[in-house]
């Protein structure tokens, strides 16, 4: 049986091919899942999917006409499945509910370091010989106070590098972690949070609960200076709220691996074509932001280990086995 994998990077095709290799042939394609797409999965029982595949309403559709019983997801996150339809559809649906917490807890403070030390600046200063220190003065984040925003697994990794660069901790979430706690940090409501953070790191799922937890409000409520990372999903920031606040000369510096309108965008090559969402364009002109295309994920031990789950979810599909990763039971 051949297995259809849509939205596949360069650099994780041969890592699908080799897990793949001895259990299923597996077709590997760059394009992403969507509406005019799905066709292409007619015939294949399972397609596998990335995090930014359209997996509505409309496009399960397709997928089931055409044979489809099986989506594994290459990706923790799942705001982007219409759950109730697949399961309507009998359709399996799966996703990798663990990896490297390591990968994005160290691109997130990669993105702080960045920002904090003006550190695209002066790369881009130096490749033109101008070897100025103006304007590229930084602080130290020694002494200073960093709040989190989600202490799970990703967020307590988050907060052990923070520990080690001795800052203090403040975290929230609807849940204590006994290890954030054990380093010293503690647990506040979010207006405390951000009010007194210094850096601010958000590590939390999209929900309808957590959509657009930095609004207009909360970006109010933070320090002038304070550094803002953003990591995980896109839509938990109000980027139009973002931009207003950046217009008036605000924060120290803003870091984004996730973007709320992505889909369509990022992982894809738009630099020969104009761009048609202002937010992102006006975004990513502040001397003071750092925008990267959702790479946080992107090493080697997480990308191995999501498709390996991913391999497992396959197999639990075809022995009718069900694990924590699954969304959507075989029916």
């Amino acid at each position: 049986m051949e297995i259809l994998a849509f939205g596949v990077q360069a650099d994780e095709k041969p890592l699908i091919e080799q897990a793949f290799h001895g259990h299923d042939e597996i077709r590997c394609l760059d394009v992403f899942l969507n509406e005019d797409t799905a066709p292409i999965a007619a015939g294949h029982e399972i397609v596998s999917t990335s995090v930014n595949a359209d997996l509505g309403g409309p496009v399960l559709e397709i997928l089931a006409a055409g044979g489809t019983r099986m989506v594994a997801q290459r990706s923790t996150g799942f705001n982007n499945i219409d759950l109730d339809t697949a399961g309507r559809l009998g359709m399996t649906v799966a996703r990798v509910s663990s990896y490297s917490p390591h990968s994005v807890a160290e691109f997130a403070w990669a993105l702080a370091l960045a920002v904090n030390r003006r550190i695209v600046r002066a790369s881009n200063r130096t490749r033109d010989f101008d070897f100025r220190l103006d304007g590229l003065m930084g602080r130290d984040m020694h002494g200073r106070t960093a709040g989190v925003l989600g202490t799970g697994k990703i967020g307590e990794a988050f907060a052990r590098i923070a520990h080690g660069f001795g800052m203090r901790l403040l975290g929230w979430d609807v849940a204590e972690n006994p290890a954030c706690m054990e380093l010293g940090m503690r647990y506040v409501t979010k207006d405390e949070l951000l009010a007194k953070s210094d850096l601010i790191t958000l590590h939390v799922p999209l929900m309808p609960e957590t959509r657009h937890l930095i609004d207009a409000t909360a970006l109010k409520s933070m320090r002038d200076d304070a550094i803002l990372v953003n990591s995980s999903r896109g839509g938990l920031i109000d980027t139009g709220a973002l931009v207003g606040e950046l217009r008036a000369g605000r924060f120290t510096g803003v870091g984004l691996d996730v973007y709320e309108a992505e889909a369509g965008l990022f992982f894809l090559d738009r630099s020969l074509e104009a761009v048609e969402d202002d937010t992102l364009a006006r975004l990513v002109t502040f001397p003071n932001v750092l925008v990267t295309s959702h790479q946080a994920y992107y090493t080697e031990d997480a990308v191995g280990q999501i498709v390996d789950a991913t391999v497992r979810n396959v197999l639990d599909y075809r022995e009718g086995r069900r694990s924590e990763n699954v969304l959507v039971p075989r029916s």
